[in-house]
């Protein structure tokens, strides 16, 4: 008896220590290398006499709103579904997001903005620091209800750095493009790590299908399989939602729905890249509801809608279309797409999530695999299809050509894009 209280002490002091040292130690870190990017810092944009209204920020402010509330609202929401972890949900999504945005903008600065011994920040690496949030946000909704917020935050260093080297892997060894003109690059001989000053390899992963859904969900799966105890299966009844916490999730799937577009379209090229993102987006998302509704009720031994399904299938498309929708996907292919992503999905809610948990032990609390880990690993291939038939006819000019809006402002000097010819 005498080690419970001691016991009892060290967990009321583990998660006020972890957070006082992680901000302790960010702090440290920030000061020492962070710094304004030129479109940032006063004495930088004034010597370079260009005009306010030509600012990224402008550009980029406003999708960066919508992320935002999709990381902290739309995200927190979505996971109060469960009748006993609604505050769980929505205030640890705010802890993880608030620790994950800071480790992020060290992260990935040190890995694709770092030059003259900074990184260098500006509206674009506070979009980076969200899309790496909401993979930290999926995984966190495989272990719903079976972790502790230190445990989360121990969680999020990790996965924090494991994205960064996924996307080094993604970017710098397998050529793949993520994020045009926001800092995110390629390794070349004169620049050092992963710099974004060259002409990239063509292929591109604007909405994260890859980096973000993909690895999140399935980062949170082998998390969920490591934290897998028999115990858990006597309180498979917390699990269940009531009529007020069904609610509550349908408003976090709202709000992931409607911004959408814009995450996927926040990091892309400005210009018809964009436009054409959130177009195919848009349409992907209206298609994947419909097959969403039509799965739900045809699986269900009565025809009664299963809001599991709608709260979570119906966000398939956005998902879907992450790599290809700055291509020439097309309307009818975007409709298509994401069609076929609300089948997969709600399928998956249906029969593979119980053969996960029975036959692999592992207990996907939100379903992140049927959300997430499915449909980004079928966006990856429709991904690689439309880039497969990708022809001068449909994309004039700019069928494999470096535009010079996809250049960063604040390269330093170095090789010119001959260095990379051929790609």
């Amino acid at each position: 008896m005498a080690g419970s209280p001691r016991r009892a002490a060290g967990r009321r002091l583990l998660l006020p220590l972890l957070c006082l040292f992680f901000q302790g130690a960010t702090a440290i870190l920030f000061a020492v290398f962070v710094r304004y990017n030129h479109e940032t810092d006063a004495a930088l944009w004034h010597w370079g006499n260009h005009s306010s209204a030509a600012n990224e920020f402008y550009f980029r402010y406003p999708s960066f709103q919508d992320v935002h509330v999709m990381i902290f609202v739309g995200f927190g929401f979505l996971m109060a579904f469960l009748q006993r972890y609604g505050f769980s949900s929505v205030g640890f999504t705010f802890f993880l997001a608030a620790f994950a945005l800071q480790w992020s903008t060290l992260i990935q600065g040190f890995l694709h903005a770092f030059h003259g011994g900074h990184i260098h920040v500006g509206v674009e690496s506070m979009i980076n620091a969200d899309f790496c949030a909401g993979a930290v946000l999926i995984s966190f909704g495989a272990v719903l209800g079976k972790t502790g917020p230190a445990q989360l935050l121990l969680m999020a260093l990790l996965e924090v750095v494991l994205f960064g080297v996924n996307e080094f892997v993604l970017l710098g060894l397998l050529g793949v493009r993520v994020w045009a003109g926001l800092g995110v690059g390629w390794s070349v001989p004169g620049w050092g790590l992963l710099s974004s000053c060259v002409p990239p390899p063509q292929v591109r992963d604007a909405g994260g299908s890859m980096t973000i859904h993909t690895f999140g969900a399935y980062f949170g799966l082998v998390l969920s399989r490591v934290l897998y105890r028999p115990r858990l299966e006597k309180s498979k009844h917390r699990q269940g939602s009531v009529y007020h916490s069904d609610l509550f999730a349908m408003i976090g799937t709202i709000f992931l729905w409607i911004f959408w577009p814009s995450f996927n379209s926040a990091p892309t090229s400005l210009g018809d890249g964009q436009h054409r993102t959130a177009l195919n987006t848009y349409y992907s998302l209206t298609s994947s509801t419909l097959s969403t509704f039509a799965l739900s009720a045809l699986v269900s031994r009565d025809g009664r809608l299963d809001m599991v399904h709608i709260q979570n299938a119906a966000l398939a498309g956005g998902v879907v279309v992450g790599t290809s929708s700055e291509m020439m996907l097309t309307p009818f292919g975007a409709l298509a797409a994401g069609f076929l992503a609300g089948m997969v999905s709600t399928l998956g809610y249906k029969f593979f999530t119980p053969i996960l948990e029975s036959k692999f032990k592992v207990q996907d609390t939100c379903g992140v695999h049927n959300l997430h880990g499915m449909p980004g690993i079928l966006g990856a291939l429709v991904g690689v299809l439309v880039a497969g038939l990708a022809t001068h006819e449909a994309y004039g000019d700019g069928h494999g050509n470096w535009s010079e809006q996809d250049q960063p402002r604040d390269c330093p000097p170095g090789p010119q894009s001959s260095a990379v010819e051929g790609h």
